[in-house]
C-alpha cells in the first residue's frame, strides 16, 4: 500500500509469480480454489474447514507445474512486504496455524499413520538431509529433489511455512515445539532442527529465489551406467555361487556362450582370452576338471601321438 505499482513489480519476485500464475489457466483456477476454500469462515469458532484447505492445496501443489509452485513459495524478496506475501501464500491461518502449538513429535506420529504423509517426509529427510559432501550440503548437489520434497508435506497436518517475514534469514518449521516431550525431548529437537536448521533446504530455497541454482550440475547426481550387449539366454548360476562375483561370473560365461553360439573360430581376439581364463579358473579351482587346451594346438599333440606308436614297428624292420 502507498507503494507504486511499477517499483513494487520489479521488487517484488513474489508478486510476479502470482501474476505469472494468474496467467496460466489451470495454476489460476487451483490458486483461486485453494484461497477461496482456505479463507472461508464457517463460524464465529470455525474460521475454516482445515481439512479442506490441506486437500485443496495438495490438489494445487499436485497438478500445477513446479515453474508456477516454486516460484510462488521461495521467491526472493527485498522487502517485508514481499516476504509476508511469501509467506501468505499457503494462507497459514488455516492450513498452517492454530490455537496451541501440539508437539512435533505428535505431528509425526500422525503424518507416519498416513501412508501419503508417510512417503512425503521420508521423502524430505532422504533430498533434504544435511550432508558435507557436496558444495551445496545437498545429497548430490540436488536442490530440486529437496524443493519438491518439501513442497510434498505441504497440505497436510505437517506442513512447513516460513515462520515469519523476514528477509535477511529464511528460517523454515511446522507448526510444533518440543514443548511437554519429556525423555524424548532429544529426539524431537532434532526432527525439528531437520527443518528450522536445515542448510540444504535453507541453501535451496535461496538458489532458486536468487536464480543461481541453474548453474549447478545436471540434477541427476548418478553416472549413467552402459548396458552390455545381453546374451539370448541367461546363465543359470548354481545355488552356491557367492552372489559378490555374480557380475564377474556372468560376463565371463555370456561372453563364452555368445562365441559357441555363433560357431566362430578360435582367434586371439579379447573374447576368446576371457574363455581361456574362464576355463583356466576352472582347473586350478577344480583340479580333478580335465585340463584346458588350446584348439590350435590339438593337431600338433596328435602327430607326435601318431609317431611314438609306430617307433615299436620301425626297429625291427630296421633290424635294430
Amino acid at each position: 500500500a502507498g507503494m507504486d505499482p511499477a517499483t513494487t513489480s520489479k521488487s517484488n519476485h513474489c508478486l510476479d509469480a502470482a501474476k505469472a500464475c494468474n496467467l496460466n489457466d489451470n495454476c489460476k483456477r487451483l490458486r483461486s480454489g485453494y484461497i477461496s476454500t482456505c479463507s472461508r469462515e464457517l463460524s464465529a469458532t470455525e474460521p475454516c474447514s482445515r481439512r479442506k484447505c490441506h486437500k485443496a492445496l495438495r490438489q494445487f501443489f499436485d497438478r500445477v507445474p513446479g515453474e508456477f509452485t516454486f516460484r510462488l513459495l521461495f521467491c526472493s524478496c527485498k522487502d517485508p512486504a514481499c516476504a509476508e506475501r511469501r509467506r501468505q501464500t499457503i494462507v497459514p491461518s488455516c492450513s498452517y496455524e492454530d490455537k496451541d502449538k501440539p508437539n512435533c513429535l505428535d505431528l509425526r506420529g500422525a503424518c507416519r499413520a498416513d501412508h501419503l504423509c508417510r512417503s512425503r517426509l521420508a521423502d524430505f529427510h532422504a533430498n533434504c538431509q544435511a550432508t558435507f559432501q557436496s558444495l551445496t550440503s545437498c545429497p548430490g548437489d540436488n536442490f530440486q529433489a529437496c524443493l519438491g520434497s518439501y513442497v510434498g508435506l505441504i497440505g497436510f497436518d505437517i506442513t512447513p511455512n516460513y515462520v515469519d517475514a523476514s528477509t535477511t534469514s529464511i528460517t523454515i518449521s511446522p507448526w510444533c515445539s518440543c514443548k511437554g516431550s519429556g525423555n524424548m525431548e532429544e529426539e524431537c529437537e532434532k526432527f525439528l532442527r531437520d527443518f528450522t536448521e536445515n542448510p540444504c533446504l535453507r541453501n535451496a530455497i535461496q538458489a532458486f529465489g536468487n536464480g543461481t541454482d541453474v548453474s549447478l550440475p545436471p540434477k541427476n547426481p548418478n553416472p549413467a551406467v552402459t548396458v552390455l550387449p545381453k546374451a539370448e539366454k541367461s546363465p543359470i548360476l548354481p545355488d552356491d555361487v557367492n552372489d559378490s562375483n555374480t557380475a564377474y561370473d556372468t560376463s565371463v560365461i555370456s561372453t563364452c556362450s555368445s562365441l559357441q553360439e555363433q560357431g566362430l573360430k578360435s582367434n586371439n581376439s579379447k573374447e576368446q582370452s576371457l574363455c581361456y581364463s574362464e576355463a583356466q579358473l576352472t582347473t586350478d579351482v577344480m583340479p580333478d576338471q580335465k585340463t584346458f587346451m588350446d584348439p590350435n594346438e590339438g593337431s600338433s599333440w596328435h602327430r607326435e601321438s601318431r609317431i611314438l606308436l609306430l617307433v615299436p614297428i620301425l626297429i625291427p624292420a630296421l633290424g635294430l
